[in-house]
């Protein structure tokens, strides 16, 4: 069981759903993932739902807040990248050429210290400095996290933010039917992936993929559960098979049946 204790500076260590209707949300992923989903009160009329996986939290979501649908924000899974330190992390956003959305904050309990950020291709993303929660505590099974890619119209100006930032490394060559697919490298070993956007007129972001054993089966599944396929399952030489996929709410997420183990 490929469980995680603990994430080192500048890798993906944790997802959240932003969903517009929670009660569906928590429906679709019980069910495709078999997630168990504790409640967990942030605030007046606010809940966070943990997502319990063979006995470890693996993601969470959460209701989208009413002003945040009001400007048209979709649904989205957002990704956070694991830091020593918010509030250095943070100083250097501007000066790598991002804009600090959300300011450091303390999470409730001790969990730990979050800012939000866009990269300067405008992909959002979040930063966690962990306390009592590290992020995903199982990765690499079925119904857990696997990867996460950067999706963005700007490799080079998105990578050097990431770089600055956290001080990971990258790494640029084929993949598959790619000419040039980035990885990013922290600690000798690759974290998460960087490519040019494959969907015109899409907006750069953060792609999670989610494992399952079998790609062709949990893409039905999905559509079963109210979800649409955007991509159904294509192979990729010496990664595996995946899909693309949205939840009834929008949230686009991909799925992967994975070749080989081990992505971080």
């Amino acid at each position: 069981m490929p469980e995680v204790e603990s994430y080192k500076q500048g890798a993906p260590c944790w997802v959240d759903l932003s969903a517009s209707d929670i009660e569906a949300a928590r429906e679709f992923y019980s069910q495709l993932f078999g997630w168990e989903l504790d409640a967990m009160p942030t605030g007046p009329d606010m809940t966070y739902y943990m997502a319990r996986l063979q006995g470890r939290y693996v993601a969470g979501m959460m209701q989208q807040m009413p002003d945040t649908a009001a400007t048209g924000v979709p649904s989205y899974w957002a990704s956070y990248l694991a830091v020593d330190n918010a509030d250095e992390a943070a100083a250097k956003v501007a000066e790598a050429g991002g804009t600090v959305l959300y300011p450091v904050d303390d999470v409730e309990n001790g969990s730990g210290r979050m800012f939000f950020a866009a990269d300067p291709t405008g992909a959002q993303v979040g930063f966690w400095q962990a306390g009592s929660h590290i992020g995903s505590g199982l990765v690499d099974e079925p119904g857990a996290p696997v990867w996460s890619e950067l999706q963005t119209n700007d490799v080079p100006r998105a990578i050097r933010f990431y770089e600055a930032v956290t001080g990971c490394t990258t790494e640029t060559a084929p993949a598959g039917e790619l000419s040039e697919y980035t990885n990013f490298i922290v600690d000798g070993k690759p974290v998460a992936g960087a490519l040019k956007q494959p969907m015109g007129g899409v907006p750069s972001f953060w792609m999670t993929y989610f494992k399952v054993e079998d790609v062709d089966l949990a893409a039905a599944r999905v559509a079963d559960l109210g979800g649409q396929i955007h991509v159904p399952g294509f192979d990729v030489p010496g990664v595996g098979r995946l899909a693309v996929l949205t939840d009834p709410n929008g949230a686009a997420f991909s799925i992967m049946a994975a070749e080989s183990a081990g992505t971080r």
